[in-house]
């Protein structure tokens, strides 16, 4: 009963830890949109900021459940940055209707995310 009631905590704190991660993700893309529409900023700028919004908040998702769970920090944070990716790229698929629509920088952005996440698990 112990261990049932442990995997449904761990698997409940995952579940918040992902949705506060796109909650984080879709304020910062908000404040990317203000500024892009505020200061004209192109679209390398804008590709960049993406990509460090990504990282930044697979590091924090790494980080919490690092600090959460307390032993294998970096394997709970790898898999916190491969979730949030796999979610990432679903939803891609979906609203483009297509696996076609997936960009050249797909095994990268998994990479980045996968490793800011587990660089957030082993720092915590």
């Amino acid at each position: 009963m112990l261990q049932k009631i442990n995997v449904s905590s761990k698997i409940t704190f995952l579940l918040k830890n992902l949705l506060i991660s796109y909650l984080l993700t879709a304020g910062l893309l908000l404040l990317l949109s203000l500024l892009l529409y505020r200061f004209q900023l192109s679209e390398k700028v804008v590709s960049v900021c993406i990509t460090g919004i990504y990282i930044l908040v697979t590091f924090l998702s790494g980080f919490l459940s690092g600090k959460h769970e307390g032993t294998r920090k970096f394997l709970w944070g790898l898999f916190m940055g491969s979730l949030y990716f796999i979610v990432l790229a679903l939803i891609s698929l979906v609203v483009n209707q297509g696996i076609s629509s997936l960009s050249g920088n797909f095994f990268t952005v998994l990479v980045l995310c996968a490793g800011s996440g587990m660089l957030g698990g082993m720092l915590s």
